[in-house]
C-alpha cells in the first residue's frame, strides 16, 4: 500500500467515525467510536514509518503534503495520545451520563469534535505547504474550542471565549509571519514554491534575511501563543482547568507539541536564511527561558489542581523551546521531552480528574491522603508528578539533564544556571502540592473510591513502565529514528 494510500484512509477513517458518532443516538456506543477510529489510525499511521528508513522523505499530493522523520515521530506520539486518552474517556464520561451530569446530547458532539480535532492536527504535521498549515493550526482552534465546554460548569464558557479570543491574536501574528515568509521568498523560482517547505529550505540562500528574521518573529509568538509559551500562556490555565479531562489531557498532550512543530518546520529556514548566525534559535531561547520563569513563579501558589498542570504544561513548553534554542544535543533531547511530557503530562491529568471528582472539588488544599481514597489514581498522580518535576531514572531527567549538558558544552553558563534555578522552583513547589495531595493527613474521613477498570491499571503501569524504559535505556532503532527528527530540526526538510 503506497503512502498516499494510507494517508488517505486515515481521514476516511476519522471522517466516518465523526458520521457514525452523529448517526448513534446510545451515548455509550457512541463512545465506542473514537477508541476504535483511533486504535485504526494510530494502526494505520505505522506503516508509514517504514519507508522513512530508506527514502528520509516523501512527500505527497503534489507535494502539499510530506512526511519525514519529524513528522512522523509527531504523528505517532498524537495517535498514541487520542487511542490513550479514548480508552480513558469511557470510563469518564459514561460515570457522568450515569449519574445525569452530562446529556446524550453533549457525549454525541464530543465524539464528533474529538475525531475532527485529530485530523485537523494531523493535517497540521503532515503540511508542507505553509499556509495549509497555517489554515489547518487554526482549524484546531475553532474545533477543539466547543470540547473545553462543559453542560455543567459556567465557567468553561468563559473559558471557551478565552482560549478562542487569545489563541485568534495568536493565530493572526503567525498569519502575518506568513505573509513575510512569502515576502522574504519573493525571488525563489516557480510561483509554488514560496509556499512549500521543501522548496523553501532548497532556495534558502535567495530568502531576504532581515525579512525572514521578522517573520521568525511573528511565527514564533503567533504559534508560541498556542503552544502555551509565555507570556502569550493566558489562555491555558483557564482552558485546562475547566475542559472536561480527557480534553485537557490531549490539549496538553499533544495540541501544544503540534504548535511548537510549527515552529520548528521555520527554524531551519530562518538559520539558513540568516547564514546560520544562531539568531533564530536565540529568539527560542527567549521565549523558552520567559516561559520557565513564568511557571517557577506560578507553580507554587497554584490551589487548582488542574491549573497547576496547566503551568506544568508551560513549564515544559519552556524546556523544549530551551533545547531547541540549544540546538545539537539539545534539539535531540528536546523532541525526547515532548514524547516525556505528553506521556507524563496524559497520566497526570487522568488521575487528577478522578482525584477532584471523589473530592467533588478541584482545591488541592481540600484533598489528602488520595493514595488511600483513590488508590490507582492516587498513587498514580505521584508518581506521574515526579516524573514531571525531573526524578531520576524517569525519561523527563534524561532529557533535561541532556539540554543542561549541551549548555555547558557551548559555554552558555547563565542559560544552564536559569535553568537549573527553574527547574528547582518547580521541583520544590509541585513536590510540596503532590505530597499534601496524596499523602497529607486526612481528617473527613470520607469512604475509599470505587476499585479502578483493568483497563485503566494498564494505561498507568503501561505510560510509567514506558517512561521508567526510556530513562534507561533508549533502544537503537528509536534513538536512530529521533537523530533523524533531530536533523530535519537543525538541517531542514530534504528537497
Amino acid at each position: 500500500m503506497t503512502p498516499t494510500l494510507i494517508v488517505s484512509g486515515i481521514f476516511l477513517v476519522l471522517g466516518a467515525g465523526v458520521l457514525a458518532s452523529l448517526a448513534l443516538a446510545d451515548p455509550r456506543r457512541a463512545l465506542r467510536v473514537p477508541v476504535v477510529t483511533a486504535l485504526a489510525v494510530f494502526s494505520g499511521s505505522l506503516p508509514l514509518a517504514l519507508p522513512l528508513q530508506a527514502n528520509g522523505a516523501y512527500s505527497l499530493f503534489g507535494d502539499q503534503l510530506l512526511v519525514d522523520h519529524l513528522s512522523m515521530y509527531h504523528i505517532v506520539l498524537v495517535n498514541l495520545v487520542f487511542l490513550l486518552t479514548a480508552i480513558y474517556a469511557t470510563g469518564y464520561f459514561r460515570q457522568r451520563v450515569a449519574t445525569g451530569n452530562l446529556s446524550a446530547s453533549y457525549i454525541k458532539r464530543y465524539c464528533m469534535l474529538w475525531q475532527a480535532f485529530q485530523a485537523m492536527l494531523l493535517l497540521v504535521l503532515l503540511a508542507n505547504n505553509i499556509g495549509l498549515m497555517w489554515v489547518a493550526l487554526e482549524a484546531t482552534t475553532l474545533v477543539s474550542a466547543f470540547l473545553i465546554i462543559s453542560e455543567t460548569d459556567s465557567l468553561s464558557l468563559e473559558a471557551m471565549w478565552k482560549y478562542l479570543l487569545i489563541c485568534s491574536v495568536g493565530i493572526v501574528f503567525a498569519f502575518m509571519g506568513t505573509i513575510l515568509t512569502i515576502a522574504a521568498a519573493k525571488n525563489l523560482p516557480g510561483k509554488g514554491s514560496l509556499f512549500l517547505l521543501n522548496r523553501l529550505q532548497m532556495h534558502a540562500d535567495l530568502i531576504d534575511p532581515k525579512l525572514m528574521l521578522f517573520a521568525f518573529i511573528f511565527i514564533v509568538v503567533g504559534f508560541g501563543t498556542k503552544a502555551g509559551l509565555s507570556p502569550m500562556h493566558t489562555w491555558l490555565p483557564d482552558a485546562h482547568s475547566q475542559a472536561p479531562t480527557p480534553v485537557s489531557a490531549v490539549f496538553s498532550g499533544v495540541m501544544l507539541n503540534c504548535a511548537l512543530y510549527c515552529i520548528m518546520r521555520y527554524l531551519p529556514i530562518t538559520e539558513a536564511a540568516l547564514g546560520r548566525d544562531q539568531q533564530a534559535h536565540g529568539v527560542l531561547l527567549l521565549f523558552g527561558i520567559l516561559s520557565l520563569l513564568f511557571a517557577a513563579i506560578f507553580i507554587p501558589i497554584q490551589n487548582d489542581i488542574k491549573r497547576f498542570l496547566a503551568y506544568c504544561s508551560v513549564e515544559h513548553m519552556g524546556i523544549i523551546a530551551v533545547g531547541l534554542g540549544l540546538g545539537g544535543i539539545g534539539t535531540f533531547a528536546a523532541l525526547l521531552h515532548a514524547a516525556n511530557h505528553s506521556l507524563a503530562k496524559v497520566l497526570s491529568f487522568f488521575s487528577a480528574g478522578h482525584i477532584s471528582d471523589h473530592y467533588g472539588t478541584r482545591d488541592m488544599s481540600r484533598m489528602a491522603n488520595a493514595g488511600e481514597r483513590v488508590p490507582l489514581w492516587g498513587k498514580a498522580f505521584f508518581v506521574s508528578i515526579l516524573v514531571l518535576i525531573g526524578v531520576a531514572p524517569f525519561a523527563v531527567f534524561l532529557s533535561e539533564f541532556l539540554i543542561v549538558k549541551e549548555a555547558f558544552f557551548q559555554g552558555r553558563f547563565w542559560i544552564a544556571g536559569l535553568f537549573f534555578f527553574c527547574v528547582l522552583a518547580v521541583f520544590f513547589g509541585a513536590l510540596k502540592h503532590v505530597l499534601s495531595v496524596s499523602f497529607g493527613r486526612d481528617t473527613s474521613g470520607g469512604p475509599a473510591a470505587p476499585r479502578a477498570r483493568f483497563i485503566d491499571t494498564m494505561i498507568v503501569l503501561g505510560c510509567l513502565a514506558l517512561l521508567l524504559l526510556l530513562g534507561l535505556w533508549i533502544p537503537s532503532p528509536f534513538a536512530a529514528f529521533l537523530k533523524n527528527a533531530a536533523a530535519a530540526v537543525e538541517m531542514g526538510v530534504r528537497p
